[in-house]
């Protein structure tokens, strides 16, 4: 439950936040960057987690949305992703979201994203299990193959309706026709400004309502189904990893060090330390595509 107490002050779309979280004190670890240490406890390891952030999907090319990065046109993207700029101009929200849906299209998983489907599907055979607990929208880990991935922020190719809630998976490009051709995120492109009757719309029978990206906007709260399945597998994982988040958003950052406060070995990868690194047990510095896939490739007492 507490994860879901957590989650009631969601921050909304966290590929693009900016806001920095304080989470609980806690001992600080021994650390290490022995990668051979590391693979003995990864051997061993039957129930593994792996939280990734906005940085492995950074190394396919998908923006960050931070920085430079942070405005579309001449908004900040954290004022566009909220249910009442929705509300107010869905058009406008539509073009934002249709310029990072078919950006995030373009896309492929590069090396990290391919380590852990891999991983996952070889230990699966062994009795083992991985679980990904991603903060991305995109969709690029169950396009490299990753089976068990719970999507804490929602994902940029589904939609749910604004009048009956139906979620419904959706990777049409354009995904409609109204949007073709629209999105540019020029400072000086005007607004399409598309009638609501031609934007998205359901497909169920007798409905015909609006449609939203199925993301978590700013200011709403995360599905506490979701956050219920991430709480069962804080409790049980033997190994967490950590893979390219800066860890400072909640809920997410706090995963990391709640597994560590158990005494649960917990590994990051990332470019660069984090505010949390100094409470982990590892910490694997560089392109989580060069430092993961030798840690996570099968080990000599492996037995297929």
């Amino acid at each position: 439950m507490l994860l879901q107490n957590r989650a009631v002050v969601a921050l909304g779309l966290r590929m693009c936040s900016t806001q920095v979280a304080k989470g609980p004190l806690m001992d600080k670890a021994r650390q290490s960057s022995d990668m051979s240490e590391f693979r003995q406890v990864f051997s061993k390891a039957k129930h593994i987690a792996i939280i990734t952030g906005a940085g492995v999907s950074a190394e396919s090319g998908v923006p960050t949305f931070r920085g430079e990065n942070e405005k579309w046109r001449k908004w900040l993207s954290q004022d566009l992703a909220t249910p009442e700029a929705f509300s107010r101009t869905p058009s406008r929200v539509w073009e934002f979201y249709h310029y990072r849906r078919e950006l995030v299209m373009s896309k492929r998983p590069n090396a990290a994203h391919l380590a852990i489907a891999e991983c996952e599907g070889r230990l699966k055979k062994q009795g083992r299990s991985v679980v990904v607990i991603t903060q991305c929208i995109d969709d690029l880990h169950r396009q490299a193959g990753s089976k068990n991935v719970l999507k804490i922020h929602g994902s940029l190719q589904e939609t749910r309706c604004m009048t009956c809630g139906n979620v419904t998976v959706n990777r049409r490009s354009p995904i409609c026709a109204a949007l073709k051709g629209k999105g540019a995120p020029g400072p000086d492109v005007p607004d399409a400004q598309i009638p609501v009757d031609k934007l998205p719309r359901c497909e169920e029978i007798d409905c015909h309502g609006l449609l939203r990206p199925n993301v978590v906007f700013f200011g709403e709260t995360l599905d506490s189904h979701i956050l219920t399945k991430v709480e069962k597998e804080m409790e049980i994982c033997d190994l967490c990893l950590v893979v390219g988040t800066s860890s400072i958003v909640y809920p997410a950052a706090m995963f990391g060090p709640r597994v560590a406060a158990r005494g649960i070995p917990v590994a990051e990868f990332n470019t660069q330390v984090s505010p949390k690194t100094e409470y982990f047990t590892y910490h694997f510095q560089g392109p989580c595509g060069t430092t993961l896939p030798p840690a996570l490739a099968q080990h000599e007492s492996e037995v297929m």
